[in-house]
C-alpha cells in the first residue's frame, strides 16, 4: 500500500479519539456518553477501512485482473471475496 496521507491522518485521530475513551472509563464516565464516543470511533474506522479498500480495488486489483497472472489474478479476487465475507460476519 503506497503511503495515503489522508487515512493516514484520519487513523491519527482515532488514535487520539481512542485515548480519549480510554480516559472516560478511567474517570468512571457514564455508560452512555462511551458508548457513543465508541460507536463514533467505529464509524470512522469503517470510513478509512472503505477509503483503503475503494484505492485497492483501483490500484492493485485493477492491476491483477488486467495482468496475464491468472493466479495473481485469482489470488486478488480471493482476498476481495474474504474482506466482504469478513465484512458480512461483524
Amino acid at each position: 500500500m503506497e503511503n495515503d496521507t489522508n487515512s493516514l491522518r484520519r487513523l491519527k485521530t482515532i488514535e487520539g479519539h481512542l485515548r480519549g475513551i480510554v480516559r472516560m472509563v478511567e474517570e468512571d464516565a457514564y455508560c452512555i456518553d462511551v458508548i457513543r464516543q465508541i460507536q463514533a470511533v467505529e464509524a470512522a474506522l469503517n470510513k478509512v477501512s472503505s477509503r483503503i479498500l475503494e484505492n485497492h480495488l483501483n490500484s492493485c486489483v485493477i492491476t491483477a485482473i488486467k495482468g496475464d497472472n491468472l493466479k495473481e489474478r485469482e489470488r486478488v479476487l480471493g482476498e476481495i471475496t474474504e474482506v466482504f465475507e469478513m465484512a458480512n460476519k461483524v
